[in-house]
């Protein structure tokens, strides 16, 4: 009986896995209905992280994305997290929807018992992305369906983002990115970095988490989160409701 058991979720695995390599985008929204504010905890940024780790093209709801990806809503898979807590608990778990409403697929569940809710939080998304299997598999087949859903290619259109005049003159916008030219280095201090240009001045401070490679960030009053991703820097952060990602050249 163990036997057939095993074969028919092996089975199960294989099919979903299979379905999930007709979706090449992923849609996160900016903010979970379970707390009270964008991004809060980093929650909505490092979903958007891990769906980009397994393969998905990623955007937030708010972002401005390429032509292809807002084509037509049944090109992308829609991703939830859903809160079950208990008294003395933090649980998540991870779902996965079509364009339809209809459930693809559900992580297991991811738990913590730290009182701080910004770690509890964290550990338990973590927990529940990392055990989630079916989704580490994911890698984009264009089949017949996905091919008849998405169409052909568009270009990716650009997007006017004000930069404020301090920071006009040393960098380039590019769609909805900040890349800064010039190269930044690493300074330590305590509990983390100062990022200083050639002038010298400082331009970030950035201060270590539990998580490898993600930081704390300011740069002057703009507060937001500062990682690497695919060997490159990113300080990303909120301006009027829109996410700003700003690719940073930096060396430590």
């Amino acid at each position: 009986m163990k036997k057939y058991i095993l074969l028919f979720l092996l089975v199960c695995s294989v099919a979903f896995s299979q379905n999930l390599n007709d979706y090449k985008y992923a849609l996160v929204p900016s903010k979970f209905t379970f707390l009270k504010e964008s991004n809060q905890y980093g929650l909505n940024l490092l979903t958007k992280l891990y769906m980009e780790k397994y393969n998905f093209e990623t955007y937030y709801d708010n972002d401005t994305s390429s032509d292809e990806f807002i084509k037509e809503n049944c090109n992308k898979v829609f991703v939830d997290v859903i809160e079950n807590n208990t008294l003395f608990k933090t649980k998540l778990t991870i779902v996965i929807k079509d364009c339809k409403g209809t459930l693809l697929l559900t992580s297991p569940e991811g738990s913590s018992s730290e009182k701080e809710h910004k770690v509890a939080y964290t550990i338990a998304l973590r927990m529940a992305f990392d055990n989630f299997s079916v989704l580490k598999n994911h890698k984009f087949q264009p089949s017949q369906k996905s091919l008849g859903v998405i169409g052909e290619p568009a270009q990716v259109k650009n997007v006017s983002v004000e930069v404020n005049s301090e920071s006009k003159s040393d960098a380039t916008l590019v769609s909805n990115q900040v890349i800064l030219s010039g190269q930044i280095y690493a300074q330590p201090i305590a509990n983390g970095f100062q990022l200083i240009n050639t002038e010298p001045k400082v331009v970030y401070k950035i201060f270590k988490t539990s998580i490898k490679d993600f930081f704390i960030a300011s740069k002057g009053n703009v507060q937001g989160v500062f990682f690497s991703r695919n060997n490159e820097f990113f300080f990303e952060y909120y301006q009027n409701d829109k996410l700003v990602s700003e690719k940073v050249e930096v060396k430590f």
